[in-house]
């Protein structure tokens, strides 16, 4: 053997090296199937049924991802493929706080029960089952639940996986919404707090609500992204989006057709008109006002009020503090506080949905740790005002800018009112997306000054060295030479082209 490796030495005139990455790989793959083998003996299939379906996610995710990802830089690929396996492993952990740490006391063990018993009639082609209440809201995360375990098994850990696995996807589309609606945003650096910003990769990871609303909303913004810019496919997206959201929480719906209709109508006019500009126009606006009144009504239905006005809004309010002032993680506040919205509330509540608990109002290891990253928030807040400054210039330019804004805001006043920290930390990552467009706008460039003065550095002009022609004896017209950092041709006749 050793005189093999110095003949190969020898005739190469380098040593022999290990495929440290395959026998890597290698030895992984053993002590998968060794584990896989050990479940299928002494697990059920509950537990080793995740076994199958996360290298299933990950087969069907990453040609996908690749493909999409073809025309990117090389980084690109490296983050979504990152993000996916970091978002499918958080399922693990959001696990183990339910079923663990919880012991059971969470919302997915109602969402399983119910999904393991109607699984079966799914299954055999039967969509009549009743699940004893109505669609809109709990009742529909069921439904999804029964779907998705008519699938893959009545396996929780892999419900987990899958929902998780409809959380990234929400996430991926938000991203491909910025770049398509702000391409000249700083991509690498939403990127990175979209997909690996705790609050995001945790609550949205497992069988609930939020992965759900993570998932559609992510649609419908990709939708009102293409929306505004004027490409096609936007109303597939964004009616999927909308009606998604609707089945779960329609008064998020109605939030972010607020922030629609607001960048609709800030929208750039397209450079070419056409005859039948108007009447898209028109159809848009249609689209948005049905959508609008649909929302609406499905409001009123899921809170129980008749109509929804000022009046119903503070009934709404009222009823959400009272059933969030329980547990050991609600807010200390006057029973006595006004309950109605005013824009006065405005910074307060901004303050409250984003960055809140502050470190001194945490009980617990999990408050602590969510107003941890409330800190951390708050101070990228404050190193990207020089960004923040671009902002109104950019409502016209990019109204996807405006459309966010808008959400953020109505979402901040609409969930200010609840008076749970720990239901707070988990409701707000449906904003959270939409809040980190405005720490990803562009940094301002050297040339661009402080508004009133001119504090900012100016790029200097460094005149290009030229050097003429020489002219021929005959009178023909030299081609010269060009410094080699002039991007042009000299003519011969004193300019440039």
């Amino acid at each position: 053997m050793s005189s093999r490796l110095a003949w190969f030495t020898r005739w190469t005139g380098r040593s022999p090296r290990l495929p440290w990455g395959s026998l890597l790989a290698l030895a992984a793959v053993g002590v998968y199937v060794s584990v896989f083998a050990w479940a299928m003996e002494y697990r059920p299939y509950d537990t080793w049924g995740a076994l199958i379906v996360f290298p299933l996610l990950l087969t069907v995710s990453v040609p996908l991802l690749s493909r999409f990802s073809r025309d990117e830089p090389p980084w690109v690929r490296r983050l979504v493929i990152g993000a996916l396996v970091a978002k499918l492993l958080a399922c693990f952990a959001r696990y183990w706080m339910s079923f663990v740490l919880y012991e059971g006391r969470a919302d997915a063990a109602t969402y399983d029960l119910v999904g393991r018993a109607i699984a079966p009639h799914f299954r055999d082609g039967d969509f009549t089952v009743d699940i004893g209440r109505k669609v809109i809201g709990t009742g529909f995360i069921m439904i999804v639940t029964g779907i998705v375990y008519a699938i893959v098994g009545q396996s929780l850990l892999a419900g987990y996986l899958v929902y998780s696995w409809l959380g990234f996807w929400g996430l991926y589309l938000f991203w491909r919404a910025f770049n398509v609606a702000y391409p000249d945003g700083d991509r690498r650096r939403y990127g990175k707090l979209l997909f690996f910003l705790p609050s995001l990769l945790f609550w949205p990871s497992g069988i609930g609500k939020d992965t759900w609303m993570m998932f559609t909303l992510g649609m419908a913004a990709y939708g009102v992204a293409l929306l505004l810019v004027r490409k096609r496919g936007a109303f597939v997206f964004l009616i999927l989006g909308a009606v998604g959201t609707t089945m779960v929480r329609p008064h998020v719906t109605v939030l972010l057709l607020c922030g629609l209709c607001v960048g609709y109508l800030l929208r750039n006019r397209p450079q070419q008109a056409s005859a039948l500009g108007p009447l898209r126009a028109a159809f848009g606006i249609v689209v948005l006002g049905v959508g609008c009144v649909l929302a609406l009504q499905q409001v009123g239905t899921f809170f129980g009020t008749p109509g929804i006005g000022a009046a119903q809004a503070n009934q709404v309010i009222a009823k959400t503090q009272t059933q969030t002032a329980q547990g050991g993680s609600a807010q200390a506040v006057d029973d006595q506080a006004a309950l109605a919205i005013s824009p006065a509330a405005l910074p307060q509540s901004l303050v409250t949905v984003l960055f809140r608990p502050f470190p001194f109002e945490a009980h617990n290891i999990q408050a602590l740790v969510a107003s941890l990253e409330g800190v951390v928030l708050m101070g990228l807040f404050v190193v990207a005002l020089p960004r923040l400054k671009r902002i109104p210039g950019l409502l016209v330019r990019r109204p996807y800018v405006a459309f966010v804004i808008v959400y953020t805001l109505v979402f901040a006043l609409a969930f200010a009112n609840i008076r749970n920290f720990g239901i707070l930390t988990r409701e707000r990552v449906q904003v959270f997306p939409f809040v980190l467009v405005l720490l990803a706008v562009s940094k301002p460039e050297r040339t661009e000054t402080a508004k009133g003065g001119g504090s900012e550095r100016r790029r200097r002009r460094v005149p290009v060295r030229q050097t003429m022609p020489v002219a021929a004896d005959s009178g023909s017209v030299g081609t010269g030479s060009t410094d080699p950092g002039y991007p042009g041709e000299f003519r011969g006749d004193g300019t440039w082209r």
